[in-house]
């Protein structure tokens, strides 16, 4: 019978999880940088915890299930809630602010496309206790930064960057219902994906008036901040009276001071599709469209009070494994196979004490392997340790060996030197 894996699931082998961890290392060096600490937290959760925030028809997202105990569940589809979760539990103990970041599974049940599966890795980091728009402007630097660690630069990607309080006050001004902007909203989210004929008639069914419509294409045409304050100022309300984009500009001016002015454009069209964002958003997109986003988020005010805790500013984002390894295979920029071991341990004949030998360097903290089945020749033993990656061959035994001594070969260019069986660590230690 053969089995395969669900629809949406990956199967990491070797030379697959050797990539994965790239990608984390990266990741987790990249969070470090900014002093962001780890954390974790569960791999269910209370179905409840997605529905407090979005409503029940959100369950069609999830892979939720009844436990034995009667109790709903969920596959985490994001930790943005459990992070609120976890804020609300500590309460004022907490000390502010939070710096955390974690890396971390997750289940959506979506429809597969390029860059999407229904299990994925995420990054995610997160501020929380600091309302002033520098906290943006430190995570909007740090998504940057973690893609410039990876060898991507502005030719590549760029940060798109809004902001939902400036479209719902420019909405409003447009003359859209406020009962209607979480449907507009969603829309919006989706409008690159819509053709233009279907986008224009779920248009019209969430707002009726056509001079309203026509201002809110009017606003979707606006390309940079300078163009948003004519058009707020064409619709009568000075732009010097709308907060949110003295915040945007002011935004704009850190992330310049961060030396990081050319990856970052202001897109009135990123509106994010959760509805718990209140204030900035952006999103990180290759440059030549042909992916999803990289990664994501804003901010998120009231998510934590949501949640039972004390009122918490928060902003963060999340960055998906699977785009950007997409990404990356695209730029050729994937790193060499690792190797298995650093040395190879060769035999020259049945009495070399080869287990000995690899116990003694593995208590030193070198990594080898040898040979488990004995009897084969040395042009069999050189075939392992090139299938296992390893830098360098260590010949035990032989005449060599009878002479206190071991004979060592590089394996990258064939180079070898003799060394003293007592002094095999020692070297090995300089080298490797």
């Amino acid at each position: 019978m053969s089995i395969q894996g669900p629809k949406g699931t990956r199967d990491f082998y070797p030379e697959d999880m050797a990539f994965q961890q790239f990608i984390f290392d990266k990741w987790h060096k990249s969070c470090r940088l900014y002093g962001f600490e780890q954390y974790e937290g569960p791999m269910f959760e209370h179905l409840d915890l997605y529905t407090q925030k979005s409503g029940d028809e959100i369950e069609k997202q999830l892979y939720s299930f009844e436990d034995k105990g009667g109790r709903m569940i969920a596959l985490r589809p994001e930790l943005t809630p459990t992070l609120a979760r976890m804020a609300a539990a500590r309460g004022t103990n907490l000390k502010r602010p939070v710096r955390w970041y974690s890396i971390c599974r997750l289940f959506r049940y979506e429809r597969m496309q390029k860059g999407r599966l229904r299990e994925f890795i995420q990054l995610n980091m997160d501020i929380l206790g600091v309302e002033d728009v520098s906290a943006d402007a430190e995570l909007i630097a740090a998504a940057i930064d973690m893609m410039r660690a990876f060898g991507f630069d502005d030719t590549d990607f760029k940060a798109r960057v809004s902001s939902r309080t400036l479209l719902e006050e420019l909405f409003l001004l447009c003359g859209v219902e406020r009962g209607s902007l979480k449907a507009l909203y969603a829309l919006l989210d989706k409008k690159g994906k819509l053709p233009g004929d279907d986008f224009s008639r779920e248009l019209e069914s969430i707002v009726s008036t056509g001079d309203t419509r026509a201002k809110i294409n009017d606003l979707f045409n606006c390309k940079s901040l300078d163009e948003i304050e004519k058009f707020a100022d064409s619709l009568g309300s000075p732009s010097t009276q709308i907060a949110s984009l003295d915040q945007l500009k002011r935004l704009f001016g850190l992330i310049d001071s961060y030396g990081l002015k050319d990856y970052a454009v202001f897109d009135i069209g990123i509106v994010r599709g959760l509805a718990y964002y209140t204030g900035t958003v952006f999103e990180l997109f290759d440059v030549r469209g042909s992916l999803r986003a990289i990664a994501g988020g804003g901010r998120y005010d009231n998510l934590v009070g949501l949640y039972g805790g004390p009122p918490t500013p928060a902003v963060g984002f999340a960055a998906g494994d699977v785009v950007l390894g997409e990404l990356l295979k695209s730029k050729n920029l994937l790193p060499p196979p690792p190797p298995r071991s650093d040395v190879f341990l060769i035999s020259l004949d049945p009495g070399a004490p080869i287990i000995q030998t690899g116990q003694q360097l593995r208590s030193a903290g070198i990594s080898c392997e040898f040979p488990l089945k004995s009897g084969l020749n040395v042009g069999k033993q050189l075939k392992l340790a090139d299938n296992a990656g390893a830098k360098y061959a260590l010949f035990i035994g032989g005449n060599e060996g009878r002479n206190g001594q071991a004979r060592l070969k590089n394996l990258s260019d064939g180079k070898e030197e003799l060394v003293g069986t007592g002094n095999i660590v020692g070297v090995l230690r300089e080298i490797v």
